[in-house]
Formats: C-alpha cells, structure tokens, sequence
C-alpha cells in the first residue's frame, strides 16, 4: 500500500465515500482530497471526478451521509453531497476531457492535478510532480492556460499559500501577477468564498502580503489597496496600510493570550464568543479578522491636514462604514456580516475617547455599551489590536492605559452579551399609565435614561422607576 493511499483511506469522510459507491468504476480521488492527504492535513473534503453521471454518485454518498444534496456548477455539472452534520462535503465533477489525464490537465495548481481510483490503494496518477511540489512547499501553475480558463484561480493561489505556507515559484508568481486583473471578472459569490478562506487561514497574514505584492489586493480589494502611502499624524509610526496589517497581526497576537490580557474567566467567555458562527461560513472570530482588516478604509477620503500641520482624519469611522456597505453589496456578503464589519468601523474609536475619562462611572460603561451594542464584545477587542499597532509618540503610557481600560470594559461587554441590557421593573405602557403621558418620543427617550439609571443601580423596583421618570420631566421642563 502507498504512503498516500495508508493515509487515505483511514479518513472518515474518505471510508463514507468508499461505503456510498462500493466498487463503482470511473470514480477517481482528485485534488485537494489528495493533496492534504499527503501532507498530514486532515481531510474535510473529497473531490471526485466521474466519467459517470455527477448527479446520481453524488446522490449515492447523500444516502450514506445523511445530509444534503445539491447543484454546485450549472456550467460543469458538478454536484456536492453533505454529512448529516456538515462536517465534510463531497463534491462530485464529471470529467472535464474524455478521459482523467484530459481532466487533470485542465486543473490549477499541480499539487491539486493527482488522482487515485476509488478504492485503490497504489501510487496516485501524477502527471504534472505535484508529490514533488508538495515536499519543496512550492505552488505552479499549469500554465498561462489555468489562469485564462477561470479568472478566480490567482486568488485561490494567495489562498492556498495562507492555509498550506507554500509559496509560487517564480514562473507562477509572473503569471499571476499578470492575470491578477481579471480576477474580478469571477462571480462575486466565489471572490467572497475565497476572501473569507484566505482571511481565516493560519498563514493570513503571509497570504495578504503576496495578494498586495501579486497585485491581487488591489484587483479585488481597492478599498484596502489604496491605503498604500496614505501618511499619519505623528502618533503613527506607519502608513494607513501598514498600520492596517499590523493591526490584524495584533489581533493575532491577543487572540493567542486572552488569558493574559482578560483573565481565565474572561478569556474563556471570549473565546466562546470568537467561536460563535455569524454568518457566510464565518466565526465571529474570523470576521473580526476582516473587520479589522476594513476598520480604516475611510481614512484615505478623510484626510486632512491642521494649520498645525497635524493629520487628521475626522469622520473617517463613518466614511468606513459606509464603504463596507458599497463593498458588501459588491461581494455578496449576508447582511448579518456587512452589518457586523459596518459596526466595528463605526465604534472602533469608541473606546479610546473614554481613556482620558477614567475612572468611568457605571453609567459611563453603559453608554459605551449601549453604543457600541451589538459588537460591543469585538470591538473592545479590535481597539486594543488597534492601540497595539499605534506606536508613536508617547505610546508607552497612551497603550497601557488604553488596554487596561479594555480589560474593564471587556468584563462588562461580556456580561452585557450574555445578558443584554438592563430589564426595568414596568413596561413602557404602564410608565406611561403612571405618568399620565402618551406613547411617544418622549417616553421612548425617558426609558433609555431610566436602562442607563437601572444599570448604575440607581432605580431598583417600580417606584424608584416612575420617581426617576419624574424627575427627569421636571428636570427637562425648568
């Protein structure tokens, strides 16, 4: 048996493929399935390639996995089939050529153009040393030919390298540079589908620097490739842009010791709330990365310079948010993740504004949380990352004064996400019963003040609540 097929085949989604189809013939292992295999990954994925009908394999392993069947591709009649758990998915394409070296020579990448017959347990079909390229790390292309024949491959390319640390050689790199341009021309559904995978993968930050050094970056991302030369204040040590990656890199960083920064209860509590899945196939923890990512796309329309020759950039976390929502639509992202990156632009300058007010009072922390709600837990986070990444003058005294503020607020960001805000003892109708007014702005306006009063322990039962209401009216009215 060979080294890949030993691997192989004791994978559990692999072993659900072999019970689905038996000994069905023209059924070959193909691409990443095999690739990960033989560098130790796990294997979440299998790809097959039929000389059969897509549809009805892809119906078989449904039967044996319990989950979902569907189209994938109308132009290659490829079809997916899911675990009941949705653990793995089987993707099934029928051959592009007549016969499986017709079709691998139609792939990518040659660390993705190896096959093995279904049940096989020799060396795999490997016509382009994609073995060879697995053990040097290297990514080539087959050709000028891939990339024409899908636009969206050299962002694939920047993906793999983020999950895989491989790099292009040089031939690759030229050639991806070269059809960088066209990779919007891929639907905005699979840009998305690889920018989240790309953002996500253990490598990110190595794989966004080849993207911006490729030319990628700016093809599918203007938003953050022209934050390339956009200067700061004195208080930055770097460009818009390189502050941009440093900030993700720190939210690496803080992501890897929340027990020291927030403590164990905390850090665990944090960590539950990172692994939370929003939307688009993305944690909250991984979108977080995206948002940290897009939290200064505004900068570069905002700039401005002081009489004093200061920069600034005033209105920028508005500006930011707005061009996410223009960048969302352009994706295809849901509106629970556009609303999620939009909200982290918006308040990530939140809570550096509150340092120079500590200590803050109760009703204080309620108004950053009710301000920043519902991302208030993240965007403590971000803004730490952020505060990390901005190193210039005085900035000793400026970060360790803002991170152990965020440590306070995350303990009450925290909470307030487990348990919202503050719940008064009467409705509104019945405060507007005992007051003797209409429902309205009014009563609306009185109930905000009275959460913001129940939350510093100020109003307790219903009629501390109705004497506040009072209060406030009279207050309002001399």
């Amino acid at each position: 048996m060979s080294r890949l097929a030993e691997r192989l085949w004791r994978e559990e989604p692999v072993k659900a493929v072999c019970r689905a189809l038996g000994e069905t013939g023209g059924v070959w292992i193909v691409g990443g399935t095999l690739r990960d295999a033989l560098i130790g990954r796990p294997v979440a994925d299998v790809d097959l390639a039929v000389s059969g009908d897509a549809e009805q394999i892809a119906r078989a392993v449904r039967e044996e996995a319990g989950g979902a069947v569907f189209p994938l591709s109308e132009k290659f009649g490829a079809w997916r089939a899911m675990a009941h758990d949705r653990t793995w998915v089987c993707d099934v394409s029928p051959l592009q050529g007549d016969s499986i070296e017709a079709d691998l020579a139609k792939r990518d990448f040659s660390v993705n153009a190896m096959a093995l017959g279904l049940g096989e347990r020799g060396e795999p079909l490997d016509p382009r040393g994609g073995q060879d390229d697995l053990e040097a790390g290297i990514l080539r292309v087959l050709g000028a030919e891939a990339y024409a024949a899908d636009p969206l491959r050299p962002l694939r390319l920047v993906r793999l390298a983020g999950e895989l640390g491989f790099a292009p050689d040089e031939q690759t790199a030229r050639l991806t540079a070269e059809a960088a341009p066209r990779v919007p021309e891929a639907s905005p559904e699979r840009i998305w589908a690889e920018l989240r995978r790309l953002v996500a993968a253990p490598g990110a930050l190595e794989a966004l620097a080849l993207a911006d050094r490729l030319g990628i970056t700016r093809a599918v991302l203007p938003e953050l490739g022209g934050l390339h030369g956009v200067e700061q204040s004195k208080y930055h040590h770097l460009d818009v842009y390189e502050h941009t990656l440093e900030v993700l890199a720190k939210l690496l960083e803080l992501t890897g010791e929340l027990e020291e920064r927030f403590g164990l209860e905390d850090a665990a509590r944090l960590r539950a709330v990172l692994g939370e899945p929003l939307g688009d196939e993305l944690t909250r923890g991984a979108a977080l990365r995206f948002g940290a990512l897009l939290h200064d796309i505004g900068k570069p329309g905002t700039r401005g310079v002081r009489a004093d020759g200061r920069v600034t950039f005033i209105g920028h976390d508005a500006r930011g948010a707005d061009m996410i929502g223009a960048l969302a639509k352009r994706l295809r992202m849901s509106d629970r993740v556009r609303e999620f990156l939009a909200g982290l632009a918006t308040h990530h300058l939140v809570l550096g504004f509150l340092v120079h007010e500590r200590p803050l009072s109760k009703r204080a922390v309620y108004r950053y949380l009710a301000a920043t709600s519902p991302v208030e837990v993240e965007v403590t986070l971000l803004s730490c990352a952020d505060r990390l990444a901005t190193r210039g003058a005085n900035a000793d005294a400026a970060i360790a004064s803002h991170v152990e503020l965020a440590r306070e607020l995350m303990h009450a960001a925290l909470d307030w996400r487990d348990a919202g805000p503050p719940s008064l003892p009467l409705r509104g109708d019945e405060l507007a019963c005992e007051l003797g007014i209409e429902p309205g702005p009014e009563l609306g306006r009185l109930i905000d003040e009275l959460r913001e009063a129940a939350y510093a322990g100020e109003v307790g039962d219903a009629a501390q609540m109705v004497s506040a209401a009072r209060v406030l009216r009279e207050n309002r009215s001399s």
